[in-house]
């Protein structure tokens, strides 16, 4: 056993490592908020600011949408970072492309809220808009970036765990699907990648994580039955640090019977949509999410 002077030194070396623990956080939560308020959208986009049982969130529509069919939209920030301020472009031309509302949410953050809180949030916003707002399942996509396309992965299993009526199709960007970091495109394209880094991935992980397992498939659906799942648009830049994330996870979805289609934009980076407003290119992949979402949710309209 440790001497009590030692067992000192170690309380107070916890202490220190929390207070920059805390102090990274903030500042990484600044510097993103700070990305987000730089950014402008149209002026014909609608944006009306609610809550959804108790979670800050927002309405975003454009012009023409068809105003029952709705995208939920779950942000990234590797579970600790990130907001409805920050993708409200991405989101925008989202629904202008699929002519669809968005309800972008404020999940809660790690380490202040880590698992399950985001899931949570996730499940709850999903049933608020079929409980609350009487939306038909069949007319709702689940969608998100990064952090957050791993949680709309994690959020369809938890739906189908809970025998809740999935919702038409989901679209993955980027998605964070192994927390536990197995894929080797952390390690083939750490110099490449300018967004994403392996120590950033693992400080965000444990914040989340906790005690919990990494492979626990409601914080790393890559370890998931994937069975039953609606069909997954996941879109990926082959530059990307966990370019391995969506491959392996598209693979497992169609071994199990899902409809996939993976897109990977070669030499892009991570997340690359929410550059659009920057490199007209960008457009096309905004398309093509359009696309898929009208497809699905058209066609799951009409089997109803």
């Amino acid at each position: 056993m440790v001497s009590k002077d030692m067992k000192r030194i170690i309380k107070m070396l916890s202490k220190l490592n929390n207070i920059a623990v805390k102090k990274r956080v903030e500042d990484s939560r600044n510097t993103h908020e700070q990305m987000g308020a730089t950014g402008e959208i149209s002026e014909d986009i609608s944006l009306e600011e609610i809550m959804v049982n108790g979670i800050s969130s927002v309405w975003i529509s454009t012009p023409g949408v068809t105003e029952e069919n709705v995208i939920l939209y779950l942000h990234g920030g590797g579970y600790v970072q990130g907001s409805t301020n920050l993708q409200k472009d991405l989101v925008a031309r989202i629904s202008r492309a699929s002519k669809s509302r968005v309800l972008m949410i404020d999940y809660r953050l790690a380490p202040e809220n880590p698992y399950p809180a985001a899931l949570e949030d996730s499940v709850t916003a999903y049933k608020w808009l079929i409980d609350n707002e009487g939306i038909n399942p069949k007319n709702i996509v689940i969608s998100g970036d990064s952090a957050g396309g791993g949680l709309t992965a994690a959020t369809l299993l938890k739906l189908r765990g809970l025998e809740i009526t999935l919702p038409a199709a989901a679209v993955l960007l980027s998605p964070w699907t192994d927390l536990d970091m197995t894929g080797d495109s952390i390690r083939i394209k750490r110099r490449i990648d300018p967004i994403v880094d392996a120590s950033g991935l693992f400080f965000a992980a444990d914040l989340y994580i906790g005690d919990e397992d990494p492979k626990n498939p409601y914080i790393s659906p890559l370890y998931g039955d994937l069975s039953g799942l609606p069909p997954l648009l996941i879109q990926v830049g082959s530059a990307e640090a966990i370019l391995d994330d969506s491959t392996r996870f598209a693979e497992k979805a169609k071994s199990a019977g899902v409809e996939v289609i993976l897109d990977v934009w070669e030499d892009m980076v991570h997340v690359f949509q929410v550059f659009a407003a920057w490199a007209p290119e960008i457009e096309q992949a905004i398309e093509k999410i359009g696309e898929f979402i009208q497809k699905h949710i058209k066609e799951q309209v009409q089997i109803v």
